[in-house]
């Protein structure tokens, strides 16, 4: 099961684990040293420093002392769990966009992405992998009630797998569609769970099937307008005749969730929240039609849905 870490920690409280990783304090405790002399030492921080950072993290429940050293906790794990990223969670993750944002006055002046952090990937997927249950199931609901008919679903740039394995949970023939790096990732895990995995280069991604409905969620809003229309473009080709496409993001509507997106986007140098109209006319260049909006109840998210249209009659 993926770790799920639903407490909310403050401002200050990320800004310490940012830290704590950042200058190598949290590294030395994962690794070998254990006592705050240690972990100055390996660190290259004061000791007081490292007595502060590490008795916070003993009090916020990372680690716990054990005679004259401290050890790391389960509520640490995700900072090792490298392998499946179902044990990963969401935190390490959060802290890779602290240090995205960290960047981001430079990445403004620039206007060029950021080097990504170490683990990005694995990191993300592990964040992915920890969506919540209800939000999982309320996107998949979204998307089959705009497809009653479809029997088989290709899950667009579907990162762990959880929608893919809901639809798969509901009878549905699902593929999972990602970056190569991604799908050698999660493939071990998913092919118990009947979802069939897909390598490819998205947003130019290529398919030998046709798909009954075409799924991708938080997906629009990491391109730009240019790689969406590639992306929209291939997903009608992956589609057949009279079949769905549901995307379900944030729409750029003045929400907070909006805002988010935008700055979220910003800090890694590419995406953004796009409005309505923004997907109309996208999906109308790729030749979709029956365009329609709606709010995905009980989620911040909004689903687009477009239809390829069926075979002309002669």
């Amino acid at each position: 099961m993926p770790t799920r870490d639903h407490s909310s920690l403050a401002v200050e409280e990320y800004f310490l684990l940012w830290a704590a990783r950042r200058s190598g304090i949290l590294g030395a405790l994962l690794d070998t040293a254990g006592s705050p002399e240690a972990v100055a030492r390996e660190a290259d921080v004061t000791e007081h420093a490292a007595r502060v950072v590490i008795d916070s993290l003993s009090d916020l429940g990372f680690v716990k002392q054990v005679g004259a050293e401290y050890e790391i906790t389960n509520r640490a794990l995700g900072f090792l769990a490298k392998r499946d990223v179902r044990s990963i969670g969401r935190l390490p993750h959060t802290l890779d966009m602290f240090d995205m944002w960290t960047d981001l006055p430079e990445t403004m002046q620039t206007g060029d992405a950021p080097a990504l952090p170490d683990e990005w990937t694995r990191n993300r997927l592990g964040a992915h992998a920890a969506t919540d249950d209800a939000t999982v199931r309320a996107r998949v609901t979204a998307a089959v009630r705009e497809a009653p008919n479809a029997d088989c679903v290709l899950d667009i740039c579907g990162a762990s797998g959880a929608y893919a394995i809901e639809f798969a949970a509901r009878g549905y023939e699902a593929t999972l569609l990602d970056a190569p790096a991604v799908i050698d990732a999660v493939a071990p895990m998913l092919g118990h769970r009947d979802v069939r995995t897909v390598a490819a280069n998205v947003p130019a991604f290529e398919t030998d099937d046709q798909y009954g409905l075409v799924f991708a969620a938080d997906v629009t809003s990491r391109y730009d307008a240019a790689a969406n229309r590639t992306l929209l473009g291939h997903a009608f080709d992956a589609l057949e005749p009279g079949g769905t496409l549901v995307l379900v993001d944030t729409l750029r509507d003045g929400s907070p969730a909006a805002v988010r997106a935008r700055i979220r986007a910003l800090g890694v140098g590419h995406g953004d929240a796009y409005s309505a109209e923004t997907y109309r006319t996208w999906l109308d260049e790729a030749g979709f039609s029956a365009v329609s909006v709606r709010p995905v109840p009980g989620d911040e998210r909004t689903a687009v849905i477009a239809r390829r249209p069926e075979r002309a009659v002669d």
